[in-house]
């Protein structure tokens, strides 16, 4: 199983890590820890040194109940960190975190790999056609409404029936545009109550009918620290357990704030893998 990066073959036969590189002032745990170029790049270099293969851009906050930002803001804080981490690490996999076609097109122009949309193109009908002109990959993740509503959007008959039926949708517009390399995103935390996330966790190995990446999005999220009654600061070895969890039910790819830890759950899983084979 492999997608396309800027003429790299990605294997993800071998689970990769994807950091996260928020340059929000609000996320919900690392807003505006990285607000200066010194910080963006201090931290962009130890997540490459600790093995992330790809570093996830996101500059419009979608932790629930987020304040939506302009266009021209997210622009803003995005295009001239995408220039300066592609001038310091010109090999590295740039994922834009971004549900707009325009702020999408323009991080591709100058030289992002790949498209992580929250809302699969339903927030913008224009997004997928971005994605299929570029011909970059297209993380498609499952959500209701917007970041401001989506609290509210929790009512499923069958949540896994529901999802699947969503990325059955999705995943077929996507093909008909011309769009071969698609990972798709739960969306824990999105749209989604604690035990509807926790369901969704348990259920993850049904997406794999899909024949497309799955991508797992846990770190330090509140499922994890509302179930143990601490902060999301604290969260980091629940986080672990449930990426453990996470690659054993098919994930292929970890998207997370600690690459370090992220990276050893995986070689753990592997050998774990290895030795039951």
């Amino acid at each position: 199983m492999t997608i396309n990066c800027k003429q790299e073959l990605i294997n993800l036969s071998s689970p990769k890590v994807m950091g996260i590189l928020n340059l929000t002032p609000d996320s919900f745990y690392d807003g505006g820890k990285h607000s200066d170029p010194k910080s963006i790049l201090l931290h962009t270099e130890k997540m490459l040194t600790e093995g992330a293969t790809f570093i996830d851009l996101g500059a419009y906050s979608s932790r629930p109940g987020a304040d939506d930002i302009s266009i021209d803001e997210e622009l803003n804080r995005m295009l001239p960190i995408v220039a300066l981490l592609l001038k310091e690490f010109p090999e590295v996999i740039l994922s834009i975190d971004t549900f707009r076609s325009i702020v999408a097109e323009r991080c591709l122009e100058i030289g992002a790999a790949l498209i992580n949309d929250i809302s699969a193109g339903m927030l913008d009908a224009k997004m997928m056609q971005v994605v299929a002109k570029y011909k970059v990959p297209y993380i498609m993740m499952h959500m209701r409404g917007t970041p401001k509503t989506m609290r509210e959007l929790t009512d499923y008959n069958d949540i896994s029936i529901e999802i699947r039926k969503y990325f059955s949708e999705r995943i077929n517009l996507a093909r008909e545009l011309g769009i071969n390399d698609i990972i798709i995103d739960p969306g824990f935390g999105f749209s989604k109550t604690r035990p509807q996330n926790f369901e969704l966790l348990q259920h993850l190995n049904l997406l794999k009918t899909f024949d497309v990446p799955i991508l797992a999005g846990l770190s330090r999220k509140s499922m994890i620290f509302k179930t143990l009654n601490i902060n999301a600061v604290s969260a980091l070895n629940g986080t672990t357990a449930l990426n453990m969890l996470a690659l054993d039910k098919g994930a292929n790819i970890l998207r997370v704030h600690d690459v370090k830890e992220a990276i050893e759950c995986v070689h753990l899983y592997e050998e774990l893998i290895g030795a039951t084979a």
